[in-house]
């Protein structure tokens, strides 16, 4: 028999929408040492970080199997973020703190085998950053003037 496959990354897909359906806000508790996790390190508290997926307060959510990964503000500066499925510890709603909580549910075992596997052959965990769009240069005053 095969090892099955971790079952991490698809409940907190099925958790995110449970939490979104019923007009509530997702919140993912992170252990930020984990290799391949890319969240501000000034907002880890006690090697944690929690983080609010929300619809609005994200951009490009991206939820799989293997990572949860979009673009948020912190302090007001555009951060992208990115969390390998074995680093994330819970999901909840914010208002009432409902969700779960992960451990060694089946599977879970593999996700950190896979994570030291990709670093052992040198492969980046977390996709590659997006080059930053030019500066545009700042645009000039029109110049209004009466006509008679």
């Amino acid at each position: 028999m095969s090892e099955i496959t971790p079952s991490r990354g698809y409940l907190v897909r099925a958790l995110f929408d449970w939490i979104i359906d019923n007009d509530l806000t997702p919140h993912l508790v992170v252990a930020a040492e984990v290799p391949g996790t890319d969240v501000p390190d000034a907002y880890v508290k006690d090697g944690q970080i929690t983080l609010n997926i929300a619809p609005s307060a994200v951009r490009d959510l991206y939820i799989d199997a293997d990572a949860v990964s979009f673009n948020a503000r912190f302090g007001g500066v555009p951060t992208e973020i990115y969390v390998p499925t074995a680093s994330i510890l819970a999901i909840f709603a914010r208002e009432n703190g409902e969700g779960m909580g992960f451990g060694m549910e089946p599977g879970a075992d593999l996700l950190q085998a896979q994570i030291d596997e990709a670093l052992e052959a040198g492969e980046p965990l977390a996709p590659t950053k997006a080059p930053e769009p030019p500066k545009l240069e700042k645009p000039k005053k029109p110049g209004l003037r009466v006509v008679k």
